[in-house]
């Protein structure tokens, strides 16, 4: 039976029903154990607004599969090149193949040659579910069948709150993991009261977009931005258990970002980059670094996600090589 544990402190008020490709669901609904998806949008052209992170987003099918038949939580939005979307989450895409995944694609946009590395729109969604066949949900009554993208709903009344009460009754019978998920309260003042931001866990792919995103893609250090050359770093590696959380990351040039790994930079908890003399003993070389030493890095603008000084010391005291 599929555990549901309630986020403590995040009440869940909102939920979004989103038209899904029905050749994406069907993929994705038969891969195991995944943790997060990326529900693309062909167009590219404008960024998906209608969550906030935490909330719920459930996959209606095209017609004439006019049900609901799973759903995720939302993390994240944003626009990025096809080749950057498949290299963050692969198969997650709902597609074998980047091959497969641009004909899915370019199946519901203008033709593209293929060289050309469009935008599309991502939201990014974790702790995906699926259900069988046999428990696909009907859409809701004033779901018109003429809506391209989706459509909003509250889901402490009417018909949003009948979606929300059938969708927890369907993974309280499920054999998957345990699931956990932002409660919905039943008080009104907690339901209006201050909005409370719940980040969702992350998977690998929702780290790395979300950092990109979070120094608004630049490299901390160099301040590049040519894409292809950024990587999100763990400050405390995933191995040492250090979570996928935008606090434990820092977007670098991918050089910058493997001298990171090795402990041959790092970044002290005042927010200045350090290079270590053993790149010039080592190798009487680095003087492009060393131009760095000892600058404050290019933060990002939302507090919440600065690197944490916590993440900071482990990897000086663990990993830098001083």
């Amino acid at each position: 039976m599929r555990k549901l544990i309630f986020q403590e402190g995040a009440a869940l008020v909102k939920g979004y029903i989103g038209v899904t490709d029905n050749d994406w669901f069907t993929f994705l609904s038969h891969q195991p154990g995944i943790d997060e998806v990326n529900f693309w949008q062909p167009g590219g052209r404008s960024q998906f607004r209608s969550l906030q992170p935490g909330e719920l987003f459930l996959f209606k099918l095209h017609s004439p599969l006019n049900y609901i038949a799973g759903g995720a939580f939302f993390a994240h939005s944003t626009i990025l090149p096809v080749s950057l979307a498949w290299q963050a989450f692969e198969e997650k895409n709902g597609a074998p193949s980047y091959f497969k995944m641009r004909q899915l694609i370019e199946k519901r946009r203008s033709a593209s040659s293929r060289f050309e590395d469009y935008q599309i729109g991502c939201i990014i969604l974790t702790q995906p579910f699926f259900f069988p066949r046999e428990q696909w949900i009907p859409i809701p009554p004033d779901f018109s069948l003429n809506i391209v993208q989706g459509k909003t709903y509250d889901l402490t009344s009417g018909h949003g709150r009948n979606l929300w009460e059938q969708v927890q009754e369907r993974l309280s019978q499920s054999s998957l993991d345990e699931l956990a998920v932002p409660q919905m309260s039943d008080r009104p003042q907690e339901r209006w009261g201050t909005p409370i931001t719940f980040i969702p866990r992350l998977g690998q792919g929702s780290f790395r977009v979300m950092v990109t995103d979070a120094y608004q893609r630049r490299c901390a250090i160099t301040r590049e931005k040519t894409l292809p050359a950024l990587e999100a770093a763990h400050i405390k590696p995933y191995k040492e258990r250090g979570p996928h959380q935008v606090d434990n990351g820092l977007l670098l040039r991918s050089d910058i970002h493997r001298l990171f790994d090795s402990g041959y930079v790092t970044v002290t908890t005042d927010h200045r980059f350090e290079v270590s003399k053993r790149i010039k003993e080592e190798f009487d070389n680095g003087e492009q670094y060393s131009a760095f030493h000892g600058q404050k890095i290019h933060m990002p603008p939302t507090p919440q996600f600065k690197p944490s000084p916590e993440f900071l010391t482990w990897h000086n005291e663990n990993v830098f090589r001083g």
